[in-house]
């Protein structure tokens, strides 16, 4: 498989900043994850990779928010979906500023972002604003129909490179059963269409990140990313045991331990 522009170029280990940086100064102060300051806080502090979330507003604007609702981050409980981006904009601006998908690709030229659509009617949104920008996006979804959905509305505006991806939780799933058995066909059949393998190191008592996990992974020509790791003696132990990236909320830290 040839090697997407996402991934090249790109210092290794990756270090991916899980919804930007928020460091407990800043938290202090009212910022919270996937606001415009914790992604420029990522940027500032060295990280390539920025992991981030696309829900859609009332009046259709793709905004970086991970919850359905917005009732941890802002104490209003209305979902996302039921809030117009004026709004948001106003709960956001003590928060450290609400960041739409355009500012955030806008903004922010040389981060490469990793992109979870977290609602299906955003799917479509989400593909059509990167696919500008593919060269520098990675579209991923728990959905493997929501981000196949993406892709399709990015090849659909016909621009520039198709946006890399990763693994959703169906497309996981038939790679562990394909692990069971002992096939590697299967393996490779299920990733034929992915680039990234982005998964927790355990899922309960099951433990997926195994040395025949990630062989099998690379094997296919997909890469291993594991969230969300914040303990540095973990990164460390995780990119020697052959883990390509490490998903974090603590960039800053990742960044110092891993180069």
């Amino acid at each position: 498989m040839t090697q997407h522009p996402w991934f090249a170029g790109a210092a290794t280990p990756r270090v991916l900043a899980h919804r930007g940086l928020v460091t407990a100064e800043d938290a202090a102060h009212g910022v919270v994850e996937n606001s415009f300051a914790a992604v420029a806080a990522a940027h500032s502090a060295g990280a390539d990779y920025v992991e981030s979330d696309c829900h859609l507003t009332a009046d259709g604007v793709v905004v970086l928010f991970h919850d359905e609702d917005l009732s941890r981050v802002t104490g209003d409980p209305r979902p996302v979906a039921a809030v117009r981006s004026h709004e948001l904009e106003g709960l956001m601006s003590e928060r450290g500023g609400l960041l739409t998908l355009e500012q955030a690709l806008d903004a922010f030229p040389t981060v490469r972002f990793n992109l979870d659509v977290k609602a299906a009617d955003a799917a479509d949104a989400v593909g059509r604003l990167v696919a500008p920008h593919g060269h520098r996006v990675l579209v991923t979804s728990f959905s493997d129909e929501r981000r196949r959905a993406a892709l399709a509305a990015a090849a659909a505006a016909g621009r520039g490179v198709r946006p890399a991806t990763s693994a959703g939780r169906g497309t996981i799933g038939r790679v562990l059963a394909g692990l069971a058995v002992r096939s590697r066909r299967s393996v490779r059949r299920a990733l034929q269409d992915v680039d990234a393998v982005q998964v927790p190191e355990r899922q309960g008592r099951l433990r997926i990140v195994t040395p025949r996990f990630v062989e099998a992974v690379h094997g296919s020509g997909a890469e291993v990313h594991v969230w969300t790791v914040n303990d540095p003696a973990d990164m460390r132990r995780l990119v020697d045991a052959g883990v390509d990236g490490i998903v974090t909320d603590r960039a800053d830290v990742a960044l110092r331990a891993l180069r």
